[in-house]
């Protein structure tokens, strides 16, 4: 063989065997091997936090608006500089992109084997990975999933259930309601309000009547008692939660839409009666939601409520002593970050007078609205003005809506306006789509020591089961 045939022929095997044959390395020795032996069986309870679609600006500048603001760092980056905690990156692809969605994503975790984007646990023969969260509880485990954007979402489902298509939420919830986890919460009122769905289903009713503790609003989800035997169902908000800047500046939502820290908190004082222990998800998932549509404060403030929530796990973690806490994001998106500018610190510094996200801004926003009128809501909103012209392209896109991108029903200008504030932010974006990026991954507790430096997603899904000594199934 010739030299250059070598060479040529041996780039394509490997790039054959690490993109087009996803599933080659299942069979091959899986992260920290050589210390499950040693670690197996060690974790009672696993805590794993997903930052949906968080790219790793988006970590960074959440640290730095963090620190500008309150002088400290966020608690996942402490946990770095205190050195304790295992790190590694991580490969998201699916098996049919190097591009995940999320349902792929967490699938991958979920299921332990890669799938095709869109579907969740179902490979493309039809047959089904038996979910983690079904493992678990067959194991004797309480199990549950809590998120910020509807619990029939993509990333809780790839824990719970199999589906062939992600979009089926309605179907979704009703499997929930058959698998019978302990604890659900999180946005999606419209998959379980008999008036809401297509069907006129009462799925609120059937889980109440199967002896589930529902609630709909943070008053009575607090009010829950920590020794509350019946499984709970918590739904507080139609399509996902809002935003979490929007929320603080909002009297009617901070009494009436918990936190995620708030709902992981009640969701480990639930779990946590089993004697078993339990295995518990959260989502910030709408972390995802802001980069699609490359909202800077959306992002920026969401991220810090989920590190909220990485606080509560951490706390539980440090007294329990027997709580693997899993930190990581299902894949990139968007791609943001802080560019260099005379003016780049005191752009970014004012995000601390944000009241409000941009997606506040365009749904409070009209084809009939004045450009006076819009620029005094940009100004009320987020403390800087735009010219007429800038105002005038914003609102020209109110006479026929035609912006596309995920989680824009109403196809607003949202793109049209992240361009314009990147002048006052300095915050740039690489896209408004999910990226092929590893990503960061840290683990505290016992288990950690099986974490490699570089993993590939579907390799949690042995990893988690092996620290807890529950057996393959």
């Amino acid at each position: 063989m010739k030299r250059r045939e070598f060479f040529r022929n041996g780039t394509l095997a490997a790039i054959g065997a690490s993109i087009l044959s996803p599933f080659d390395s299942l069979g091959r020795t899986v992260p920290g091997a050589d210390n499950r032996e040693k670690t197996a069986g060690s974790t009672k309870n696993i805590i794993f936090l997903v930052s949906d679609g968080m790219s790793t600006g988006t970590l960074n500048m959440a640290n730095l608006l963090k620190i500008r603001k309150e002088g400290k760092n966020s608690r996942w980056m402490s946990l770095y500089e205190e050195h304790t905690v295992a790190r590694a990156l991580m490969d998201t692809a699916s098996a049919s992109s190097m591009v995940t969605d999320s349902a792929a994503a967490s699938s991958a975790w979920g299921g332990g084997k890669r799938v095709a984007n869109g579907s969740l646990n179902v490979n493309d023969d039809g047959s089904f990975n038996k979910p983690i969260l079904q493992k678990f509880k067959d194991a004797g485990k309480s199990v549950g999933c809590v998120t910020t954007v509807p619990i029939t979402h993509a990333t809780p489902a790839g824990f719970c259930v199999n589906s062939a298509k992600r979009s089926a939420m309605p179907e979704i919830a009703l499997l929930y309601h058959d698998l019978r986890f302990d604890v659900m919460m999180g946005g999606g009122t419209e998959f379980f309000d008999a008036e809401k769905r297509e069907d006129k289903l009462d799925v609120f009713g059937k889980f109440e009547q199967s002896g589930y503790a529902v609630v709909k609003d943070r008053k009575a989800m607090l009010a829950i008692k920590e020794n509350e035997s019946r499984p709970i169902l918590g739904v507080f908000h139609e399509d996902g939660l809002p935003y979490t800047l929007d929320r603080e500046n909002d009297a009617s939502l901070k009494n009436n839409i918990p936190t995620l820290a708030e709902m992981t908190r009640t969701a480990i004082n639930k779990l946590k009666q089993n004697k078993k222990g339990f295995v518990l998800q959260v989502e910030g998932g709408k972390v995802d939601w802001a980069a699609h549509a490359n909202d800077a404060s959306a992002l920026l403030y969401d991220q810090l409520a989920f590190d909220d929530a990485v606080a509560e796990a951490i706390a539980f973690a440090e007294a329990d002593r027997n709580t693997l806490v899993i930190i990581t994001t299902d894949h990139g998106n968007a791609n943001p970050g802080l560019f260099y500018g005379d003016k780049a610190n005191a752009h970014f510094d004012s995000l601390q007078r944000y009241r409000h996200t941009n997606d506040w801004i365009l749904n409070g926003t009209r084809p009939n609205t004045s450009i006076s009128a819009l620029k005094e809501r940009v100004e009320y909103a987020q403390s800087w003005i735009p010219t007429d012209e800038e105002a005038r392209e914003v609102l020209s896109h109110y006479q026929s809506l035609d912006e596309a991108g995920l989680y824009n029903p109403r196809k607003l200008p949202f793109r049209s306006l992240a361009l314009i504030q990147q002048e006052h932010t300095s915050i740039g974006w690489g896209a408004m789509d999910h990226s092929a990026d590893y990503v960061e991954l840290a683990m505290f507790g016992p288990g950690k020591e099986m974490l490699m430096p570089f993993v590939k997603n579907y390799e949690l899904h042995q990893l988690m089961l092996d620290a807890t000594g529950v057996a393959r199934s």
